[in-house]
């Protein structure tokens, strides 16, 4: 997987984390629903990133945010969701 810097936007109860590269954008939404619930609804990912993780590496990311912040995710993103059951080592920050 390659090293990617992902940035995190907040915009009132709509979020998403980005990768930029190259003047492209792979981006995962996310729409705040509760303090401890978030609502993973979309990641794209261009074609210069197939192959690169960089959708992996958004999700990750998630992961790694609600369990530090104490909040779940619920991943209507089907991306998301395949991935969510790819590591069921990530089961405690989801809620399905």
């Amino acid at each position: 997987m390659t090293e990617f810097t992902i940035e995190r936007e907040i915009s009132g109860s709509k979020g998403r984390y980005v990768i930029r590269y190259a003047g492209a954008e792979a981006e995962l939404t996310y729409s705040i629903t509760s303090p401890t619930l978030v609502i993973a609804d979309h990641t794209g990912v261009p074609d210069s990133f197939r192959g690169t993780g960089a959708g992996l590496a958004l999700v990750t990311r998630l992961v790694a945010d609600a369990r530090a912040e104490g909040f779940k995710i619920m991943p209507l993103c089907p991306f998301v969701n395949a991935q969510r059951k790819k590591h069921p080592d990530w089961a405690d920050a989801f809620a399905v």
